[in-house]
């Protein structure tokens, strides 16, 4: 952004000023290209702390067919105990199939691991697996305070909806159909930052905000 605005500007402290607009961009952080080192050589794992909290997963693959099909074995592994589960499963199964496999045999049995270690398998990277993150991904954020939301003013219903209510009608008219009339209003509705507007129908208003209405 530097290299592109000097081209044709320039102003006291121009590069400080940009390296802190970038810093606080969210926009800018996501789309960063990464200039880190690569890691060094890999860390020993830290001792789980209790059984079949920290698992390790692997697929045997190639194996003879056995007469219900099944043409690979699943190893699940816990580090703690180093007891092992071995799931006889079809090498073409897909990740949907393995998620509901691994739900019963060992989630019904131990509960839901803190994490797991598996290679690079599509289907143990798929949308149906506890989502991967590795710390060096993490980034320190300075974005504007003001865009933060503090929990006090979400509100939320008794299905966990995030509750918008209106403040005002701020218009009226009447929208004419085929058939029939239908008198709609403008509504203002309260947001954290700045309000927005929609148009409603009258009655549907009155019924559920009756104090928005003078008359």
């Amino acid at each position: 952004m530097y290299r592109d605005l000097r081209t044709g500007y320039w102003w006291p402290g121009m590069k400080r000023d940009v390296a802190r607009y970038v810093e606080s961009c969210l926009t800018c952080l996501k789309v960063k290209a990464e200039h880190q080192k690569p890691h060094g050589k890999m860390q020993p794992l830290e001792i789980p702390e209790w059984k079949w909290e920290n698992l390790t997963m692997d697929l045997i693959t190639k194996l003879p067919k056995t007469p219900r099909k099944f043409d690979a074995i699943w190893v699940i592994v816990d580090r703690l105990t180093k007891s092992a589960i071995f799931l006889p499963i079809r090498e073409s199964s897909t990740a949907e199939q393995l998620a509901k496999i691994y739900v019963d045999e060992v989630v019904s049995r131990h509960g839901v691991p803190v994490s797991i270690i598996s290679d690079r398998d599509v289907r143990f990277t798929s949308r149906f697996w506890h989502s991967t993150l590795h710390v060096s991904q993490l980034r320190k954020c300075l974005a504007d305070e003001t865009a933060h939301i503090p929990l006090d003013d979400i509100q939320v219903d008794e299905g966990l909806n995030y509750v918008e209510r209106p403040v005002a009608v701020i218009d009226r008219k009447v929208k004419r159909l085929r058939s029939k009339e239908i008198r709609i209003v403008k509504v203002q509705w309260q947001h954290r930052k700045g309000s927005e507007w929609t148009w409603e129908p009258e009655a549907e208003m009155r019924e559920h905000y009756p104090e928005l209405f003078s008359d």
